[in-house]
């Protein structure tokens, strides 16, 4: 996968993107929008990206897999925006969106990138 294209085309798909990562075979690349506004700090995010993120997808995917189909993504409502993690083979992405914007609307879009 070309992480950085992949970045590139997922801050295309919307002006409501604040911040986008993707953690893949061990490799962590992210971007921020310039304009973000209350964002959290560049260690924070590492942090969520490196733990939070594939426990709370290891959780939700082991959820999913016992009777509801599985689980494909999961959606965080923080207080400054949303933030939508995919789960990939080999890590995931991480989108997060303004508070005006629908996650859900862009989750096959961002996943269809990211394949």
């Amino acid at each position: 996968m070309n992480t950085e294209r992949a970045l590139a085309e997922i801050f295309e798909a919307s002006n409501a993107v604040r911040y986008a990562a993707i953690y893949h075979d061990g490799k962590l690349v992210s971007r921020m929008r310039e304009s973000a506004s209350d964002a959290s700090q560049a260690e924070s995010d590492k942090y969520e990206e490196l733990i939070v993120n594939p426990a709370l997808l290891t959780l939700v995917k082991q959820r999913g897999n016992i009777d509801c189909g599985g689980a494909r993504f999961l959606v965080v409502r923080y207080g400054n925006f949303y933030q939508l993690v995919i789960d990939l083979p080999g890590g995931h992405v991480s989108v997060c969106f303004e508070l005006t914007a629908n996650p859900l609307k862009y989750a096959d879009v961002i996943a269809k990138i990211c394949a």
